[in-house]
């Protein structure tokens, strides 16, 4: 049932839509210009505190085999591939809107310099532990 200010339901009707819109872009298909291939954008999470940077990056059915970080001047660079169909029967699909196949996202990084410090996989998030170097 709406509101009956129509401000309220209008603004939150955008809102709803804007999310929707980002979940997708992230979720479909782009060109990846450097390998020439269709790519999926994983969604993620950057922290930072007085040691560096803590990033969590979502990768549900992805194993650890799967996946390559790099540090490259001031982007951090993830990707790898999501198997179609990880760990289910043969079937029809009803479903399909966790993306699958090759993902790659870069992520700019604050100013300064940094390394790599622990990459680990867990329940489906790539947590990222990366020192600030002085």
């Amino acid at each position: 049932m709406r509101r009956q200010d129509p401000m309220v339901w209008m603004l939150a009707d955008a809102v709803e839509l804007l999310s929707r819109a980002d979940r997708l872009r992230r979720q479909l298909h782009r060109a990846d210009q450097a390998a020439a291939v269709a790519c999926w954008e994983p969604p993620v999470d950057m922290y930072e505190n007085a040691h560096g940077l803590l990033v969590l990056i979502a990768l549900p059915g992805v194993v650890p085999e799967r996946v390559q970080v790099s540090l490259e001047d001031d982007f951090i660079r993830v990707s790898g591939d999501r198997p179609v169909g990880a760990g289910f029967a043969v079937g029809e699909i009803l479903r399909l809107e966790i993306p699958y196949g090759r993902f790659e996202r870069q992520i700019r990084m604050p100013a300064g310099r940094y390394q790599l410090a622990s990459m680990q996989l867990n329940h489906g998030c790539l947590k990222l532990t990366i020192d600030r170097l002085a």
